[in-house]
C-alpha cells in the first residue's frame, strides 16, 4: 500500500463543545475506515475535556477515544477537508466554496445519563457508515 494517498478524502466532524457528538463521530469513522479517511474534529467553543460519559458509551462498542481532546475550530481545517459535518454548531462553521456540508441533527449528549449517550452513539455510528460508504464506494 502507498505511503501517501494524495486522494484520501478527509472529514471534519464539528460540535460546539468538541466534547460528545463530534468526537463520538471522529471515534467511529477512524474505527470503521483505519488509514483511507483522514478525521478531524473541533468545537466552535471547546470543552475543557471530552465527555466521560461519551467515552464510556463508545469503550461499550470497542472504540476507545479516552487519547482524544477538545480542539479549536480552525479556518486550516475547514479549508484541508473535503467534507465538513455540523452537528448544532450554527453560524459558527466557516462556510468556504467546493466543500460538501452536512447538517446532522442530533441530540446533544452533554448532561445525558448512558442510555441517552447509547441512542445517540448508535445514531451516529449508522450515519458514518452511510457517510463512509459515500466516500469510499465499493
Amino acid at each position: 500500500m502507498p505511503e501517501s494517498v494524495p486522494d484520501k478524502p478527509s472529514v471534519l466532524f464539528v460540535c460546539v463543545h468538541n466534547a460528545g457528538r463530534s468526537q463520538m463521530a471522529a471515534g467511529w469513522l477512524t474505527h470503521l475506515a483505519g488509514d483511507r479517511v483522514e478525521v478531524r474534529s473541533a468545537g466552535s467553543a471547546p470543552a475543557e475535556q471530552v465527555n466521560p460519559v461519551a467515552v464510556q458509551a463508545m469503550a461499550e462498542v470497542g472504540i476507545n477515544i479516552t487519547a482524544a481532546h477538545p480542539k479549536v475550530l480552525s479556518v486550516d481545517a475547514v479549508q484541508a477537508s473535503d467534507v465538513v459535518i455540523t452537528m448544532g454548531c450554527g453560524d459558527a462553521c466557516p462556510i468556504f466554496p467546493g466543500k460538501r456540508y452536512e447538517d446532522w441533527k442530533l441530540d446533544d449528549p452533554a448532561g445525558q445519563g448512558i442510555d441517552a449517550v447509547r441512542v445517540i452513539r448508535d445514531d451516529i455510528g449508522s450515519r458514518v457508515e452511510k457517510l463512509l460508504g459515500e466516500l469510499l464506494p465499493g
